[in-house]
């Protein structure tokens, strides 16, 4: 399948994406790959005209037109039915809501505080979406991921739950299969425009700051296979070029997602089962529990514990594990509602996830 698809995105292009790309806009990264091909990416990309918070209302109107006329909501639209309710700009533009329909918003797909709220990205068109409100309040600041059994279902069909990809077992949102692809393309986006420029940013469960860690891009990348460009990204692509002055190279050329991400999602398969050798215990505990390092000596980690509706409760950044004598980290718990948490220690491009029960 993966062969197929490439070879229809390279028949495709000539007569469609490759007829909007200014000549020689790409010259620089021809013949790159992996690391070098993104580096390439990011010098042709980073210097774009960086719009005001507030003008994004006013650019939806030209990047995320239905033609209809309609806000083209990816978080209510259904692309093979009829929508359960359509936005009209300006007039819906929240405002307060009380639940789903009552008005669209401005829904960073890379979440404003995996990046501190810098000015820069926290108006880069390339990952914002108008998306209603209420849906993206669900969402929050969640990884997206495949959800196993849904916790809430929006009327379209995006879920939010517990993710059943490998690598990581906490909260994630799924939008709808038709913009899984559009999501993906605008993570690798955000992963190269930012790539060197991330000195503020913070580490979440998905992504190192500008870095995206290797469980999410394996789902991302399947995801940009799933869901290849639309005409409405293409569109899109355009239209955000004549604001911002640069392109998502992802939309024009699919297969790069391949060439610089394929090869970290192939290791993270092939070392998914071994993974970090952490344990947790005593499981269950009601008063303190260790987090143990059986893996190496001196073995420095972010580490983030949830609760069961995925609510960080502890949030550790550059946690020292000994794998001596004393090879643990002592946590409290006393104060904590009795439950299930889940405690997600990641190592540079490791990630893992236990489950623990507080008694």
């Amino acid at each position: 399948m993966k062969k197929i698809y490439t070879f229809l995105v390279s028949l495709a292009l000539p007569f469609t994406i490759i007829a909007q790309i200014p000549p020689g806009y790409y010259n620089s990264a021809a013949g790159l790959t992996g690391p070098s091909l993104q580096m390439a990416l990011h010098n042709i990309i980073k210097a774009h005209n960086s719009v005001s918070y507030a003008s994004l209302w006013t650019h939806f109107q030209v990047t995320d037109k239905k033609p209809s006329g309609k806000v083209w909501d990816i978080y209510s639209d259904v692309p093979s039915g009829t929508p359960p309710y359509q936005f009209t700009f300006s007039t819906d533009q929240c405002g307060s809501y009380s639940g789903e329909g009552d008005c669209y918003n401005r829904e960073h797909s890379w979440p404003q505080s995996w990046f501190s709220s810098a000015t820069i990205p926290s108006s880069d068109l390339f990952h914002i979406y108008p998306t209603d409100g209420y849906v993206n309040n669900k969402r929050g600041n969640y990884p997206y991921g495949t959800v196993g059994t849904p916790m809430w279902t929006s009327l379209n069909g995006s879920k939010l739950g517990y993710c059943v990809d490998p690598g990581y077992g906490s909260t994630v949102f799924e939008p709808i299969d038709e913009y899984k692809g559009d999501v993906a393309r605008s993570y690798f986006y955000m992963s190269t425009r930012y790539l060197t420029e991330d000195g503020s940013w913070t580490t979440s469960f998905g992504t190192n700051k500008s870095v995206i860690l290797p469980w999410e891009a394996s789902v991302l990348l399947s995801w940009s296979h799933m869901d290849p460009v639309s005409t409405k990204e293409v569109d899109r692509n355009n239209d955000i070029y004549g604001i911002q002055n640069n392109r998502n190279p992802f939309i024009d050329h699919p297969e790069w997602a391949d060439s610089i991400w394929a090869m970290i999602v192939t290791g993270f398969e092939k070392e998914i089962a071994s993974n970090l050798s952490i344990d947790v215990y005593p499981n269950p505990s009601n008063e303190t529990f260790y987090v143990s390092n059986e893996s190496r000596s001196n073995l420095t980690v972010e580490l983030k514990i949830t609760n069961a509706l995925g609510q960080v409760i502890a949030d550790r950044s550059a946690v020292e594990l000994m794998a001596l004598n004393n090879n643990s980290y002592e946590l409290d718990c006393s104060a904590w509602d009795k439950g299930i948490y889940y405690i997600t220690v990641i190592e540079k491009q490791k990630i893992r996830t236990l489950k623990f029960i507080k008694m």
